[in-house]
């Protein structure tokens, strides 16, 4: 059984969908400092979770090569 291409394509996709969150959250931070620190902290749970959404297809399209 030969590997696909789409395994070594699918860990450059989540490598390069974790370095775009990381930059878009971390270019929130000035706006964000300024906020009470249990909305800093509701806002920094919420963005820490949401990012995995895009995961479930992204994973399901490496094993079979559909997205859904």
């Amino acid at each position: 059984m030969t590997p696909s291409w789409r395994k070594p394509a699918g860990m450059l996709a989540i490598l390069a969908l974790i370095v775009v969150w990381c930059v878009a959250i971390a270019s929130l931070s000035a706006v964000v400092g300024g906020w009470p620190w249990p909305v800093q902290a509701v806002f920094y749970l919420v963005t820490g979770i949401v990012w995995i959404a895009p995961l479930k297809p992204l994973l399901r399209w490496m094993e079979t090569g559909r997205w859904r």
